[in-house]
């Protein structure tokens, strides 16, 4: 039976892409333990697409791994796992292939409970295991960790971290206006990296500066009305942008959502109402997990919302990946926990 996964956003620089997988598709001892899921072309795995051969060689017998081409061959890797009751579930890849791997394994596991998930790095900006401060190490050597502490016990240390579910889809975080049209910029370059991305706020700056034709295009104002069940919580009106996240950092280090673990349970849902100018001075204090001037922001801890936007269609960021939603309506509620591997 053909194993292996993939995302279908074409604009996804770390989503999960066709590759060839060897007949059987899972590599490795076919016993409980850790099931890794492995995208070859995340970030820093495009450099060394058959490392995952290397990696199960790694993990020996204690586990398995599966390089998926679709997200049905993801839908099959995770009812594998679930059927080999895998306890730790290694991701080697960037954001992008996290939160397609967390919801595409939510769907299959339903009410059961998800492994405890081990965040092996490989894409490009890794920002969630940044903010969570998972060492900062090679996919082999974060496996290294796991495994040694997988054999040590297999209950590994953990830390609790809730998601976002958008529309069904499992995340840390969600932006609209703003935040996808950035990525826009950053993603146009075909070569994304961490100095990519922050040439890229460079040129953002500059354009900002002197009016130029970049802040322009990026700074379209998004007009939705954000309400909860009590009620409209924000009227429809422009928003430079509104973001959620249940994580504080959103990239390069900036933490906008510095209310994120206040209360479990909860996201950060955040609305900038500012001119480009009067943002880019903001920017150290975001950069240090700090409130904007209150005049330009509003902010919430809310666990559910309705979205709705004045236009037919909603372009939004979702862990970095950019996604076209086809309707004016948009429900984000808070998702599941996830216990992460804490890999120190």
């Amino acid at each position: 039976m053909p194993l292996a996964f993939s995302a279908s956003d074409r604009n996804n620089s770390d989503g999960i892409l066709p590759i060839d997988v060897r007949s059987g598709g899972l590599y490795g001892a076919r016993v409980s333990g850790i099931g890794l899921v492995f995208n070859p072309r995340a970030g820093r795995n495009r450099k060394d697409p058959d490392a995952h051969v290397r990696l199960a060689r790694q993990l020996g017998d204690h586990g398995v791994v599966a390089a998926p081409r679709s997200l049905d061959e993801l839908s099959r890797v995770a009812e594998d796992f679930h059927r080999l009751h895998i306890d730790v579930l290694g991701i080697a890849g960037g954001d992008g292939t996290n939160h397609v791997t967390l919801t595409g394994f939510r769907d299959v596991y339903g009410e059961d409970p998800l492994p405890t998930v081990a965040l092996l790095r490989g894409g490009t900006m890794n920002t969630v295991a940044n903010s969570l401060g998972l060492p900062n190490e090679r996919t082999e050597g974060l496996l290294d960790r796991i495994v040694t502490r997988y054999l040590e016990s297999p209950v590994v240390p953990t830390v609790r971290q809730f998601t976002i579910d958008v529309e069904g889809k499992l995340a840390f975080l969600w932006g609209l206006g703003v935040v996808p049209a950035f990525l826009d910029e950053y993603y146009s370059s075909g070569v994304p990296s961490p100095w990519q991305a922050a040439k890229t706020l460079a040129r953002g700056i500059g354009s900002t500066l002197v009016h130029g034709a970049m802040v322009r295009r990026i700074t379209t104002p998004v007009h939705v009305e954000i309400s909860t069940a009590d009620g409209v919580l924000w009227p429809m009106q422009p928003y430079f942008s509104v973001a959620a996240g249940t994580i504080e950092d959103i990239g390069l280090g900036f933490k906008p959502f510095f209310r994120a673990h206040e209360r479990p349970g909860a996201f950060h849902l955040l609305g900038i109402d500012t001119t480009p100018a009067g943002f880019v001075v903001e920017i150290p204090r975001i950069h240090r997990a700090k409130p904007m001037a209150p005049q330009k922001y509003v902010d919430a801890l809310v666990a559910h919302i309705v979205v709705r936007a004045r236009e037919s269609t909603m372009r939004y960021m979702i862990d970095g990946d950019i996604v076209v939603h086809p309707r004016d309506r948009m429900v984000l509620r808070t998702g599941p926990a996830v216990r992460i591997a804490t890999l120190h």
